[in-house]
């Protein structure tokens, strides 16, 4: 794979006026209570953001997460936090592909030496923690991973934590899992850093608010770089906002209602022939449809209005492989019948699927 792939993400799929499933936001903007939170900030965008709101923002996540201030960093979008993992100074990084390309293209372009670690098919894509090379010193795991879906048992997460190593669990998606099960959010492991974020839940992706959870020592380690002011007033708002008890109660009955909401995408793609589902719990599925159909299929895709996410720019996904996120039952209907269409006459499709990793209507 072209190393330059890495950059490409799903905004780059979605262009203007297509219908769009290839970005994994809920929505196309925050709810009117977060708006009005934000607004009422405004007034203070003529002063730095200050050292106060920082501490009360970083109090506020610390409360949702049975922390102290003093683990919570907050982050201008979990992005930069990915911008930030050169300043560990890890000799060796260890990414866990299929996943999320932002950390290992920031880690390349810093010059750190990164060795890919690729779950496989077969297998439901699992976590064996111990095919990571023992010398990795910094490990990157997304929990549920993006953008196979998978939610690893947190055992196995926490199982690749080592003496002398930085274990990165990215749980951007963590809180449309109902109870966010499998987080090592609220666990204290030695070594271990949580990157959370605010962007697909909130539909916050155009402020860039997150945070990461930690040891004082490393988080302190992350933030040497960054320059002053990093995080905005509003941003440092949005993240109290969001950790307030009202709001996780909210996002988690969001959650729940993604969960039925994905079971019926699943299985209305499914019933399209020649389009294989892959088991997943993420608030978006992971495609597979008939060798060489791929890039057809998009291009007729976009031609019908409507844009996914390109699967093979993810290393170990090929270009058979495509990325919806999870929308409503009319727009699902809109995407399955320009998927049955472009299919069409294709043949007996499907004998391409595997019965390892077929949707089922329980599923």
């Amino acid at each position: 794979m072209d190393h330059g792939s890495l950059r490409h993400h799903g905004d780059v799929d979605a262009e203007p006026g297509l219908l769009d499933f290839a970005v994994n936001v809920q929505g196309d903007g925050p709810p009117a209570w977060l708006r009005d939170r934000l607004v009422a900030v405004l007034d203070d965008l003529g002063h730095y953001p200050s050292a106060a709101h920082d501490a009360r923002a970083r109090s506020t996540v610390a409360a949702r997460h049975g922390r102290t201030p003093d683990e919570v960093l907050v982050l201008a979008g979990s992005a930069e936090g990915f911008a930030l993992l050169p300043a560990l100074r890890p000799r060796l990084a260890a990414v866990v592909h299929p996943g999320f390309t932002e950390p290992e293209a920031a880690l390349r372009e810093a010059g750190v030496p990164v060795v890919r670690v690729l779950t496989r098919a077969d297998d439901g894509h699992r976590l064996h923690p111990a095919e990571v090379p023992p010398e990795a010193d910094l490990v990157v795991v997304g929990n549920p991973t993006n953008p196979t879906g998978v939610l690893h048992p947190a055992a196995d997460v926490a199982a690749l934590a080592a003496p002398g190593r930085v274990v990165l669990v990215d749980e951007a998606f963590a809180d449309a899992i109902p109870g966010e099960e499998e987080s090592l959010a609220a666990q204290r492991i030695p070594g271990v850093l949580v990157f959370r974020s605010l962007t697909k839940t909130w539909a916050l992706a155009g402020l860039r608010a997150g945070y990461a959870l930690g040891e004082p020592e490393l988080l302190a380690r992350l933030a040497a770089p960054r320059p002053p002011w990093p995080v905005s007033t509003i941003a440092l708002e949005a993240v109290i906002a969001c950790c307030e008890p009202a709001a996780v109660a909210q996002a988690q009955e969001a959650a729940r209602r993604l969960v039925l909401a994905r079971a019926e995408q699943a299985a209305a793609l499914a019933a399209v022939p020649g389009v294989e589902v892959l088991p997943g719990r993420a608030p978006y599925l992971l495609l597979r449809v008939p060798p060489g159909e791929g890039e057809r299929l998009r291009a007729a895709l976009r031609a019908a209005g409507i844009a996914v996410r390109r699967g093979d720019t993810f290393p170990g996904l090929g270009p058979d492989h495509l990325r919806v996120a999870v929308r409503s039952s009319e727009l699902v209907a809109r995407l399955a019948a320009a998927l049955a269409s472009a299919l069409d006459g294709v043949g007996d499709l499907r004998a391409h699927r595997s019965p390892l990793t077929s949707v089922r209507s329980a599923q």
